[in-house]
């Protein structure tokens, strides 16, 4: 299983509304199946800020952080996600080994 399909599956016990794990790789020098980005639409999100929104998504995430580089976090409540429908674009990479 991919790495991507590995994070999607984990990221599941969020119960999403919205789910989008993409690999990023291709635009980082560090090799395959290193960089993501993780839009992720959870109620569970609700009255947390971004800080506590992405510790409860490393937590569900656990030992997995480990076996990647890098996760672009977006992480919304349904009620944010309706609002605004997208999420924004990752910067290119701009070297240096990351």
């Amino acid at each position: 299983m991919s790495m991507q399909h590995r994070i999607e599956a984990a990221l599941g016990a969020l119960h999403p509304e919205h789910l989008n794990v993409l690999d990023e790789s291709h635009m980082h020098s560090r090799g395959l199946q290193t960089h993501f980005k993780a839009v992720v639409v959870s109620e569970q999100f609700n009255g947390l800020n971004s800080v506590k929104r992405h510790q409860k998504v490393y937590a569900t995430l656990g030992d997995l952080m480990g076996e990647f580089h890098a996760l672009a976090l977006h992480t919304y409540t349904p009620e944010e996600w309706a609002k605004i429908g997208t999420a924004p674009a990752s910067p290119t990479c701009a070297g240096g080994g990351h």
